[in-house]
């Protein structure tokens, strides 16, 4: 795995410290378990028969809880009205506006904020008109921030090896009037340097302040900006930039090596312009001849004195092509126009209040529509957003110095943007925490977090526990964070739970795709249910289509179940330069565009889906039964054992098999437990009997979720290697390329099968 990959820093936000306690071997895992100090929550703790004194400990602690609870509950009653909490997650979020036997319509019941309705006022149409609105309303105020590297320095480490560590300053903020005018300079000097107007430029670069800027600066003189992922293989990069016929590129100090080579697969490329490092210079020698290597503050000096006049787009022109990251195929080219971005921009409006004192940290790639999107929101509201990496994000990051601090310290961020795998690796870690940290401190972690869990459901706030046993976790991410928000997967119920009550925070899950510029359901702020991903987004209707061969049919019991199918402005307007593919999965009808999502959902009483299957992910076994692989995986996911997971199906066989990469502690410990004493990580998952271990733990996890025995994987190869972008196996937002991961695993397929 990368180091810069989002997943080191889950690792590293799980590195909290629990109360000291007795040692014990002890693993009671937190998801799953139950305790009975409060028999209205119908919880139980179990506890080793010989820790009695751990058992009288925390009978005094629920004894002492008890008393405080009803001393003190009539206060909190009439303090925090959880009646009204339970009312509003209930309340109806969209009403069904069309209905048949083979379909039905939902449109959200919310009107729109006082945001959105500025938006209008102000004639916002256009990215470009959007940026000028937020600089004419903000001002002075701080917009873009960027922390300083002071330098780069040896940090001995305590087995003798030498780290390179980042010694950092302070954030440096742009208000909103500077990037504005940084927008216009850096889109005048791109004409300067020979860019037209509705000529495509890419972006190949890491998310930054220079990223969020350059792309405005396109968007002042009506140039399309093609982004492209970070992550992607030289060969995928080649390709967008060759089918939207680019000749200028931006990158950043860090990708500026990799065109000495794309180069050669890039004929028409002429230009590269290059977003500088904080201390190193970069080298501009060894590319091919005639490349002109131009810096960013080179390209806004230019436009500082070229002074050519802005040609703002229209709302139909191209804002973006966004390449998707592939997960079935060859990356696709989503054209989105300003209408579209607008769309999703007002919808998010709506959904995603903001509060005075709101402050963004962003950090995952602004190739992604979701972050962008995101992102854009806060500019126009008014939110400050502080960038960072996963090698600086956290106090313990990989490139912190020791005893400094991390950029979540300096920022103190109260919205942070994230995907379900790391949501999912923030859960994991804070349960092996918990299962390590001795039999007190971990038995008293999961009373206090049953205690949660019990008051949360009934609309009430647990301040004192908070303050007492979930600080620690809290203040890794600065200890102000209100709000998590997450897209680009489903996000497990367990997972959901977990986060929202460890991290003291609201997190709000929502569905969309780079085809609707990532809109089309999101969270009410004030729900309290988990595994759904709330109802449609102002502006957005949500069809259910009936889908036969899957038996998913609006008439279902007790829910309308069939394929999403999604309609509004901000549907994009198709796939660059593939008319055939645009045509069979985007519809025009009625005046309204829709886009086949191939997703699959249940519509609940509230308005709320519920994302049940997927189409693709379908497989239909030897003997008639039909597999969900992407549901089994989801499942899968939550077994303590799987770090990822690839489940795959032959229709001509009976059963499915999983190519699984593995939790390192979990496998050697289960390795253990079976008699099995070798250590190398590699040679342990090459061992036939650790497979057939590993197979049986996934059954047993499965039966407890509830999948049916033919779903459950018969063999497993186990993958040493972590799935990451930059091995092509999974994508930007880290959801899985289910083809490329079955070819490069062909081979043990055919062996799984065999055996």
């Amino acid at each position: 795995m990368s180091k810069s990959s989002p997943l080191n820093v889950v690792s590293a936000t799980c590195e909290w410290v629990m109360a000291a306690g007795v040692p014990t071997d002890e693993q009671i895992p937190l998801r799953g378990y139950s305790s009975v100090f409060f028999p209205q929550f119908k919880v139980q703790l179990f506890i080793q028969p010989d820790s009695w004194w751990v058992s009288a400990a925390l009978r005094a602690i629920r004894a002492v809880a008890l008393v405080f609870d009803v001393i003190t509950f009539p206060v909190h009653l009439v303090m925090q009205r959880p009646w009204r909490k339970r009312a509003l997650s209930r309340r109806i979020k969209a009403r069904i506006v069309e209905s048949s036997d083979v379909s039905v319509t939902v449109r959200s019941v919310s009107e729109p904020c006082e945001l959105h309705q500025r938006l209008v006022r102000d004639g916002v149409t256009t990215m470009e008109a959007m940026l000028r609105a937020a600089a004419g309303r903000w001002g002075g105020a701080p917009c873009l921030g960027t922390r300083a590297v002071l330098s780069e320095e040896d940090e001995p480490q305590t087995n003798g090896r030498v780290f390179k560590k980042y010694k950092m300053g302070s954030y440096s903020w742009r208000s909103y009037v500077q990037c504005a005018r940084e927008a216009r300079q850096f889109g005048s000097g791109l004409r300067a340097l020979g860019c037209s107007p509705r000529t495509n430029l890419a972006m190949f670069a890491e998310t930054r302040a220079e990223w969020m800027i350059a792309a405005h600066g396109a968007f002042t003189q009506s140039i399309p900006v093609v982004t492209i992922y970070a992550t992607l293989g030289d060969d995928a990069i080649a390709h967008g930039i060759n089918e939207t016929q680019v000749s200028t590129v931006i990158t950043t100090h860090d990708l500026l090596p990799k065109f000495r080579k794309i180069l050669a697969k890039t004929p028409r490329v002429r230009t590269i312009i290059y977003m500088e490092d904080q201390l190193k210079e970069t080298p501009r020698d060894g590319y091919k001849e005639g490349i002109k290597i131009v810096g960013y503050k080179e390209v806004v000096e230019m436009g500082k004195q070229a002074k050519i006049e802005p040609v703002p787009p229209s709302p139909h022109d191209t804002a973006i092509i966004m390449y998707t990251s592939g997960s079935t195929g060859v990356p696709k080219g989503v054209v989105l126009s300003h209408r579209n971005m607008v769309a999703t921009l007002k919808a998010f409006a709506d959904a995603v209040p903001i509060h005075e004192g709101d402050v963004l940290m962003g950090f995952l790639p602004l190739a992604h529509v979701f972050e962008l999107l995101a992102e854009s929101l806060c500019v126009i509201g008014g939110v400050p957003i502080g960038y960072s990496t996963p090698l600086t994000m956290l106090d313990s990051s990989s490139k912190i110095m020791k005893g400094t601090s991390g950029d979540a310290s300096v920022l103190r961020p109260t919205c942070v943007t994230t995907v379900p795998l790391i949501m999912d690796r923030i859960s994991k870690g804070i349960t092996d925490k918990v299962s390590r940290s001795g039999a007190f401190a971990s038995a008293f972690f999961k009373w206090a977090y049953a205690y949660k869990l019990g008051w949360m459901r009934r609309g009430y706030d647990t301040p004192i526990v908070d303050a007492l046993v979930f600080k620690k976790v809290r203040s890794l991410l600065g200890g102000r964070v209100r709000l998590m928000i997450t897209g680009g997967a489903p996000l497990a119920p367990d997972t959901h739970t977990q986060v929202r009550l460890c991290l003291c925070c609201d997190v709000v899950a929502g569905y969309g795709l780079t085809e609707t510029t990532s809109c089309a359901t999101v969270m009410d702020q004030f729900d309290r249910s988990t595994g759904r991903v709330g109802a449609p987004t102002t502006g957005t209707d949500i069809r259910l289509v009936n889908w036969e061969e899957g038996n998913y049919r609006v008439t279902n019991k007790p829910y309308p179940q069939g394929e999403i199918v999604i309609g509004g402005e901000s549907v994009a307007e198709g796939y660059y330069a593939q008319e055939e593919k645009t045509r069979a999965e985007f519809i025009d009808d009625g005046g309204r565009r829709w886009f086949r999502s191939g997703d699959v959902a249940e519509l609940h009483h509230d308005g709320c889906i519920k994302i049940i299957d997927r189409k693709k992910d379908l497989v239909k076994l030897q003997a008639g039964e039909y597999v969900s692989l992407g549901k089994v995986e989801a499942e899968l996911k939550t077994c303590p054992i799987v770090e990822n997971i690839c489940v795959y199906g032959d229709s001509s066989k009976t059963y499915t098999v999983a190519l699984l990469v593995p939790n390192q502690r979990h496998l050697e410990e289960l390795a253990l437990r079976i008699g099995v004493t070798e250590t190398d990580f590699d040679k342990l998952c090459r061992n036939r009997e650790v497979e057939k271990a590993v197979v049986k733990e996934l059954a047993e996890h499965a039966r407890k979720c509830g999948l049916e025995k033919f779903e459950v994987p018969a063999a497993v190869k186990l993958c040493p290697e972590v799935w990451s972008p930059d091995m092509g196996l999974v994508t930007a937002a880290f959801k899985i390329k289910r083809k490329d991961i079955q070819e490069r695993y062909s081979d043990d397929i055919k062996r799984m099968y065999a055996s």
